[in-house]
């Protein structure tokens, strides 16, 4: 389990979600079977209710890996909205764009090709929602870049701030992941204290933490 949140209760929540969409279910499926990481499945189901909510026009994501999330956002938008997401990995690129053209997306969805460090500071847009689910080591790094490209009343959603845990417990700190907590920990020291923002973190999936204009 992940570490975020008591097992019994991680399994409770996910057992009530249906699985209603065969493709994203398809694609699930495959990352699952080919330890691909995406959006745990209490993940997936609050970015639906997030982005329902919002109803986006337009959506940047950064960490497309086979693009499942990317799809699942724009399918809970309902509003056919503009998906730009970032992914450097070879691999995921190609697998990610076989998924979009399959389920006839690749209008809507539009991947860049690079590291998101750098590919950020091309991009000129105004995005309403912000995905961030890249590098972990890398949210503090990116946040000034993604609060130039938001709209007013847009939103950022940060996936993996709890980080199994680490983020809130020393005592569950791996030496190898050392540099990873740091750095989560500055970015939501940054967004918590920033007088610009307002921000709530949520003990959910891997933790997510959800991030406006004041």
């Amino acid at each position: 389990m992940g570490g975020v949140t008591l097992d019994f209760i991680e399994k409770y929540i996910r057992d009530l979600i249906p699985e209603n969409d065969d493709k994203l279910l398809e694609l699930r499926k495959y990352a699952e079977e080919n330890n691909v990481p995406i959006v745990q499945k209490e993940t997936a189901r609050f970015l639906e209710v997030m982005l329902g909510i919002i109803r986006p026009n337009s959506i940047l994501e950064l960490g497309t890996a086979i693009g499942y999330s990317a799809m699942l956002m724009y399918n809970s938008a309902g509003t056919d909205p503009i998906v730009t997401t970032i992914e450097r990995s070879e691999e995921m690129i190609s697998i990610a764009k076989g998924n979009i053209t399959k389920y006839n997306l690749e209008d809507r969805i539009n991947i860049k090709e690079g590291d998101c460090l750098d590919i950020i500071k091309e991009l000129d847009g105004k995005y309403d929602v912000i995905f961030l689910d890249a590098a972990k080591g890398h949210y503090n790094q990116l946040l000034e870049q993604c609060l130039r490209l938001l709209n007013d009343d847009g939103v950022i959603i940060a996936d993996n701030v709890l980080f199994r845990g680490m983020v809130a417990s020393d005592d569950l700190v791996k030496r190898r992941k050392i540099t990873i907590v740091k750095r989560m920990r500055t970015y939501l020291d940054m967004v918590s204290s920033d007088d610009r923002l307002i921000t709530t973190v949520i003990p959910m999936g891997d933790g997510i933490a959800v991030t406006r204009r004041r």
